[in-house]
């Protein structure tokens, strides 16, 4: 039996991506939100499809959203401060569970909330399952298989192509936004440890060019450590803007020590509502490099990060929806999906090897 397929904050902009996403290939989620107005012309919009008034500071409609068998996809952040509502209904239903937060936090914390009632119901709950940070993750774990058994380091970088810093959305600013104030956390002596964001910089590969990166988070240190348990270490860094790499060390000492201040005066910065549609979409690329024990690489390219991002929650709510996990709890892709489903997914949407 198909379990039916539940989109939090469908009216807002990943929301709209994935409902896009989910529509292209057949699927007729109920729309979920707190704006009914909103939500019934969304819903007339794609073939008069079910609506959900839901809101997370009512938590009892959030518990009516799915039950068992049933998927439910969140896209309504920031996820650390609003978030936890809508992880607490999943896992008390039963239900399976997406998000596309980019706040590794938050993924900790659901992990450490609600990972063995997930197992007890069968349910698996995978957060982050967006450009943030399953491209990282797909290129760590295949450079990890390559390098054999014996493989003891993982580092990860971002990056993306075309006109990246006006093509944001607000979310994603705010995220980089507070994250540059907190603490960015490392697999290393096999146990995670937290360092200053920005603190460390790395050059990687990238088209035959050298481009630099800065120390960020990443649930890539929360998952491959289980799937490669030689792991020593996993760091995952990020190289959007090159040029601003050099200078990070010392803009993240700043931010470490005027946190507060940085947030109150940063409001212009975060921008308003929304993000790029479809043709600012399509002049900008992701890619992500994987280097094991320095000595193998593998590198993805693919679409938009926003883009890739409704892409991917569409394609695993309708995997989960028909197929179930091939792990249940609170895990990452590779647990989820298989290495090879999740690879040949990804593909299929257009993040391939190169």
């Amino acid at each position: 039996m198909t379990g039916r397929i539940v989109v939090f904050g469908a009216t807002g902009y990943t929301g709209g991506l994935v409902l896009e996403s989910l529509v292209r290939r057949g699927a007729r989620p109920v729309l979920a939100g707190r704006n009914r107005a909103a939500l019934d012309a969304l819903a007339a919009d794609h073939g008069d499809l079910e609506i959900a008034v839901a809101d997370v500071s009512d938590p009892a409609t959030l518990r009516s959203l799915a039950g068992p068998g049933d998927v439910l996809i969140a896209t309504v952040g920031p996820f650390d401060r609003i978030g936890h509502a809508a992880a607490q209904a999943a896992a008390d239903a039963g239900a399976h569970y997406l998000d596309s937060t980019g706040e590794v936090g938050f993924v900790r914390d659901v992990r450490a909330r609600h990972h063995e009632r997930a197992v007890e119901t069968g349910a698996a709950m995978v957060p982050a399952f967006g450009y943030d940070y399953v491209p990282g993750i797909l290129a760590g774990a295949l450079a990890a298989q390559e390098a054999g058994d014996d493989v003891r380091s993982l580092e990860i970088g971002y990056f993306a192509t075309g006109p990246l810093y006006r093509g944001l959305s607000q979310g994603t600013r705010t995220t980089m936004r507070d994250g540059m104030t907190l603490p960015s956390l490392r697999w290393r002596g096999r146990r995670l440890v937290e360092e200053r964001t920005g603190s460390r910089v790395r050059a990687f590969p990238v088209r035959g060019r050298s481009k630099s990166a800065f120390l960020v988070s990443g649930t890539e240190v929360l998952f491959l450590p289980g799937n490669f348990p030689s792991l020593d270490e996993v760091t995952v860094y990020n190289g959007w803007f090159p040029a601003l790499s050099r200078a990070m060390p010392v803009v993240s000492a700043l931010a470490s020590v005027a946190g507060p201040v940085l947030r109150a005066m940063s409001g212009p910065m975060v921008g308003p509502p929304g993000g790029p549609d479809a043709t600012a979409r399509a002049k900008t690329g992701a890619e992500v490099v994987a280097v094991a024990d320095s000595r193998v690489e593998v590198r993805l390219e693919g679409p938009n990060a926003y883009t890739l991002t409704g892409d991917l929650l569409a394609w695993a709510a309708i995997r989960l929806s028909t197929e179930g996990p091939a792990t249940p709890g609170v895990v990452g892709p590779v647990d989820a999906f298989g290495l090879e489903p999740l690879r040949d997914g990804c593909a299929e949407l257009g993040l391939v090897r190169q």
